[in-house]
């Protein structure tokens, strides 16, 4: 093996040898121009490192420490889908000065608390705020919504319709003798007088016994629930209602502001996880649930989903790549030093693409299954042409120059075109790829610097034994022969199908609704998508700025016109409309109810006897008036007499719990009650700070909220309500906006970047190939895979989205890498390309890159999961078109004149 020899190569003098042995070097040998310059220079860079190999491996790998150092302490995620688009854009600007003008609902987290009645959500949020506000370590604010703010608390009732109204206020003034006796004595003695009274109104002709039928059953069956052990819930809203809750009458909101913490990966996390841990403290009788939505949990959520499973995903790849590159190269030794330079150039990587971008974004944080992917190819090529040579020669730093001969071309050419494709994308607008492909493409190079500096060093370090069989693959020669005999069928036919599919791409969709690249199993985006289409939340709403209240009220007039808007609403629309008349039903409520509300006059607390008492004399009152009713309503009275007896024979804690289920509620609604007494008229200078805050800023700009009209759920109905805004206002913003906008931007991106990165790697073949028609038998096949991988996800039905479309670039990546492979071994004159280690070296190398991208696929975040999936598709149709449709193009070797 000459160990001693290494320092007495002269990497310049060695002679140029083809990907295998020329079968005809006599008469075929094409000019190259600068590929020979290249590939000596390659193998002299060889030669000298493997003379200094130890001092290379030693600098390398100091390098990788300091590196994953720094990328282990400096490593930082955003997961903001918003922040992937370009801030320079004008839709953007529009994007950002609204945030700034109004910060309320950014950086907030939404508490969603549900229970079975509106009564126990009244109490749950309310207890759950209470708790909350305490803790000013980790909230800078919390504040009710809704029903539960101070505000409309005490003029709800003015933001109803009249008719609701004076309906519900005349309803209660007709109860008025019954909901001051309950006032009054708040106890199973009061419930059982209040029933006696509408028994002796009944007795008096003023209502009929089956007309409380509903009203009857309903205590009938709170009883007996809870006398037989049963959960149960019994609410006075739906019996003064006569109706079952709507799911916004059992639901509140509560707005937290949480102080994040911005050196950790999930900001909010410990703010989130004190909300829950406070909602398991709540009263288990509230049976609240309570659940987490808004952009701080989503966010957070975003990047757990993205960890979730991943260890486990990246362990396993790491394995199946190791079988793969034993598949291929078939020695620990090279193999430990194809990985080796893998981890290094990995860690370099990413310590340098943390320098440049301080931040990964939900796409670049991608770079790193795209470098294996990548990366491990350069290594493969390298060592797969190292065995071929090694197999020639029987000398490892002899075949290591040969190798570095033979491939220097190749795999510069194959690293500068990849690393172009990548870099195209800087000066497009999508940041998201932007950022991607700068930390790719610096990564490309890296990877081709370690495969011919350290790779090399590694091998000899490690000294493999020497290659006693051929390196390719004979079994393929079939396959070389038909393609061969077949050129024109297979040329065609694959352009024919390839034509045949382009009316598909009319069906092409791009869906860059950012909450479908995100996984509905986290609680906070399953919340948001039940409750999107509460206009409470205001998730699919687009804003309007305007300079004054009077113009946003213009703009709100104007939008109301829109076919597209279902409501708009503005700092006027907390003004309710009628309120001289609702105040004057209110406060005539007021006289007959009020003073029992706000005064302090409680019978004294009832006895156990008291109680007893009170169920035996109203048990026999409603017998007698069953008796003298007959029909539905005398059933039910003589079922709650008979409900009552036994309570009253029963033992004390019975009926204390039957008390306290009636009871707790009813001391809910008596307190909502007496704040909606309280009305007084509102007009826009009695407005709460906190309100007129989120509508007018201090500068006085006024925002005007619109709402779409049809399936919120629906992409495209959203898209529709965009046009439809920014056709009456260009400055408007939000959501759906961002959708509309994003995908345009996108897309333009992407044609952009095509083109940059197609010039690019054209003018680059050009350079090196000097011949029009091989970088068109380069680029033809590149835009082939292009075009049916497309196709395909039309055929399956997968959209592009804000992630996958990653796909498309990688797609340039590796395809024009394998292609420069191929064409160059054309070049030199090599025939049966599938026989050949370069197709080894292409397959295995494929398999390699599939096997990250399936990492991709595995992942439990639908955007990296699409994304893995697209990428696997693009890799299966880019092999296709260099390993069968690229040789079947080139077709045999031009023969020409040896040069000079």
């Amino acid at each position: 093996m000459h160990q001693n020899a290494i320092g007495s190569v002269n990497a310049a003098s060695i002679r140029p040898v083809p990907f295998e042995s020329n079968p005809y070097p006599a008469k075929i040998a094409l000019k190259t121009n600068s590929t020979p310059m290249l590939s000596t220079a390659i193998g002299r860079i060889v030669g000298g490192c493997l003379r200094h190999r130890y001092t290379i491996i030693a600098l390398s790998m100091v390098i990788a420490v300091l590196s994953g150092y720094f990328a282990a302490t400096h490593f930082a995620i955003n997961t903001d889908i918003n922040k992937l688009i370009s801030p320079n854009l004008d839709w953007r600007k529009q994007e950002l000065t609204f945030e700034t003008l109004f910060p309320g609902p950014f950086g907030t987290t939404t508490i969603v608390v549900d229970a079975p009645s509106a009564e126990l959500v009244a109490q749950a949020a309310s207890t759950l705020a209470q708790q909350l506000s305490k803790d000013t370590n980790l909230f800078h604010s919390v504040n009710e919504l809704g029903g539960g703010n101070a505000f409309f608390a005490r003029n709800g009732l003015l933001f109803q319709p009249l008719a609701d109204v004076e309906h519900t206020t005349q309803m209660l003034g007709e109860s008025a003798q019954l909901i001051v006796t309950l006032a009054r004595d708040p106890s199973l003695r009061g419930l059982t007088q209040s029933l006696s009274f509408v028994m002796t109104g009944i007795q008096g002709g003023l209502l009929k016994l089956d007309e409380i039928t509903k009203a009857l059953n309903g205590f009938a069956d709170t009883i007996e629930n809870v006398s037989a052990g049963k959960p149960v819930t019994f609410s006075w809203h739906e019996l003064l209602n006569g109706r079952t809750a709507k799911a916004d009458e059992t639901r509140r909101f509560i707005e937290a502001r949480p102080i994040l913490d911005y050196s950790a990966l999930e900001p909010g996390r410990k703010a989130s996880d004190a909300i829950r841990q406070a909602a398991r403290n709540l009263p288990a009788e509230y049976g609240a649930r309570v659940r987490l939505t808004g952009p701080v949990p989503i966010s957070d959520e975003e990047f757990s989903t993205i960890q979730q499973g991943a260890l486990v995903n990246g362990i396993a790849t790491l394995v199946v790549v190791l079988v793969i590159l034993w598949l291929a190269l078939r020695s620990a030794r090279i193999i430990l030093a194809v990985a080796i330079n893998l981890l290094l150039g990995l860690a370099i990587t990413a310590a340098l693409g943390l320098m440049m971008v301080g931040a990964l974004n939900l796409i670049s944080v991608a770079f790193a299954v795209l470098f294996v992917g990548l990366g491990v190819d350069f290594g493969i090529q390298f060592a797969v042409r190292y065995r071929a040579m090694r197999h020639e020669v029987d000398d490892l730093r002899l075949a290591l120059v040969k190798a570095a001969r033979s491939v220097g071309a190749p795999l510069t050419l194959a690293a500068a075109a990849v690393a172009a494709g990548f870099l195209s994308f800087l000066p497009t607008d999508y940041r998201g790829v932007s950022e991607l492909g700068q930390i790719a493409g610096a990564g490309m190079l890296i990877a081709f610097i370690t495969s011919i500096t350290v790779l090399p060093c590694l091998i000899s370090i490690f000294n493999p034994p020497g290659e006693p069989d051929e390196i390719g693959y004979s079994a393929l020669a079939p396959v070389d022969a038909f393609l061969v005999r077949h050129r024109i069928a297979v040329v065609g036919g694959t352009g024919l199908v390839a034509l045949l599919g382009l009316p598909l791409l009319y069906y092409l969709t791009f869906d860059f609704n950012p909450i479908d690249l995100r996984s509905p199993k986290v609680e906070s985006v399953a919340t948001f998508l039940d409750l999107r289409s509460d206009p409470n939340l205001g998730a699919n709403a687009i804003n309007v700025v305007q300079a004054s209240l009077a113009d946003a009220q213009t703009a709100a007039e104007r939008l109301n016109a829109v076919p597209e808007v279902a409501q708009t609403r503005t700092l006027q629309s907390f003004v309710p409309e009628d309120q001289a008349r609702k105040l004057k039903a209110i406060q005539a409520l007021d006289k007959k109810v009020g003073a029992a509300l706000r005064t302090d006059t409680t019978t004294a607390t009832p006895t156990d006897a008291d109680k007893i008492s009170a169920l035996k004399s109203t048990a026999d009152l409603l017998n007698q008036v069953a008796a003298a009713n007959p029909g539905q309503g005398a059933d039910a009275a003589k079922r709650l007499a008979g409900d009552f007896t036994k309570l009253a024979q029963g033992d004390r804690t019975g009926r204390e719990k039957i008390e306290a289920t009636f009871i707790a509620p009813l001391k809910v609604v008596l307190a909502e009650l007496r704040d909606l007494l309280q009305a007084r008229p509102v007009t826009l200078a009695t407005l709460p700070p906190e309100i007129v805050r989120e509508w007018v800023n201090p500068d006085k700009h006024a925002r005007v909220e619109v709402l779409p009209k049809g399936d919120p759920n629906n992409n495209d109905v959203l898209r529709a309500f965009a046009r439809s805004v920014l056709a009456v206002y260009p400055n408007a913003t939000g959501g759906p906006i961002s959708i509309l906008q994003s995908g345009q931007t996108i897309v333009r991106a992407f044609i952009e970047a095509g083109a940059y990165s197609l010039v690019s790697i054209a003018l680059l073949l050009w350079i090196v190939l000097r011949r029009f028609g091989d970088v068109l038998l380069t680029l033809i096949p590149l835009l082939l895979a292009g075009l049916l991988t497309l196709e395909v996800c039309v055929i399956i039905g997968m959209p592009l989205n804000f992630a996958n479309i990653i796909a498309l670039p990688l797609l340039l990546g590796v395809g024009v890498a394998f292609k420069i492979y191929y064409i160059t071994a054309w070049r030199a004159g090599q025939t049966n390309l599938l026989q050949s280690s370069l197709t080894r070296a292409v397959l295995w190398s494929a398999l390699t890159t599939a096997t990250a991208f399936g990492s991709l696929w595995l992942s439990n975040h639908p955007g990296t999961s699409s994304m893995g999936k697209l990428l696997a598709l693009s890799l299966v149709t880019t092999l296709c078109a260099a390993v069968l449709f690229q040789p079947a193009l080139m077709g045999k070797p031009r023969t020409i004149e040896k040069d000079g």
